[in-house]
């Protein structure tokens, strides 16, 4: 019997909502303690984001967002995951490959900003560019981490069923590594999501990113300014959740006992 028993139902609930309460309290309390004429209590924030809501600026700027993560994420996705695969395949062309890739992933997709401009100009190739940058190192990694990691007797289990290596590759070491590559997968989203934000800062005049300046530099509303970064952290919070219920998936969840 397993020593550690499963949170109950109420408690999956429970605990993140008392942790936020405790959060907010904490917020309140230490806005009214420092007297602070700047920074926003929660109440001003919420009345922030209602304001937002109601002028569907908050719901353009998410969509604006979104569609970026999308865009660039998908493309590092399509890219990514067969180079990554061929690689891991094939070691020795990864030897050949590997210096190029470890002198650029280290390179914050930040950096890029001033290429990104001269390359794409200021507006939505610049943002998904970067976007891209960010989410396709991490993916190639993964997948040739998890090819990589694949016990070989599965590869020869399918040799000696006739399979082809094309075929070993797509049928056999590809549905082992997919748990990794999931995995892979969902810290690219994560940093994507993350680019987005600081690329709409510079990049762009739309999105989440830009709405946390744009308060800033109109009035200094700081309300609207906590009120866009809190939506940042529901979304990528979101994104996650859903990444991670991917991974519990039956047909991918098998591949964790073995890999």
């Amino acid at each position: 019997m397993n020593s550690l028993a499963e949170p109950k139902k109420w408690e999956k609930f429970f605990w993140p909502l008392l942790a936020a309460a405790v959060f907010v309290a904490l917020w309140h309390s230490l806005v009214v303690w420092s007297g602070t004429k700047v920074f926003p209590s929660p109440e001003h924030v919420e009345r922030g984001m209602v304001e937002l809501f109601h002028k569907n600026i908050l719901w353009r700027d998410i969509g604006s967002s979104l569609l970026r993560v999308g865009v660039g994420f998908g493309a590092a996705v399509l890219l990514g995951v067969p180079m990554g695969l061929a690689l891991g395949w094939y070691p020795s062309v990864n030897q050949v490959v590997n210096p190029v890739m470890q002198i650029l992933r280290p390179i914050s997709p930040i950096a890029w900003i001033p290429v990104a401009i001269i390359f794409f100009g200021v507006g939505n190739y610049s943002a998904i560019f970067l976007i891209f940058l960010g989410a396709f190192f991490p993916i190639v990694v993964a997948c040739i981490n998890g090819v990589s990691n694949v016990p070989s007797v599965y590869r020869q289990a399918g040799r000696n069923f006739g399979l082809a290596p094309a075929e070993l590759l797509s049928k056999v070491v590809f549905r082992a590594a997919l748990p990794q590559i999931i995995v892979g997968l969902r810290l690219a989203l994560g940093i994507a999501w993350l680019v987005v934000v600081a690329a709409e800062m510079v990049a762009v005049d739309s999105g989440l990113g830009y709405l946390v300046i744009d308060a800033r530099n109109s009035g200094k509303r700081y309300d609207l300014v906590v009120a866009a970064m809190l939506m940042i952290g529901v979304i990528g919070l979101i994104l996650d959740i859903g990444f991670r219920r991917l991974e519990r998936a039956k047909s991918i969840r098998w591949g964790f006992r073995h890999v």
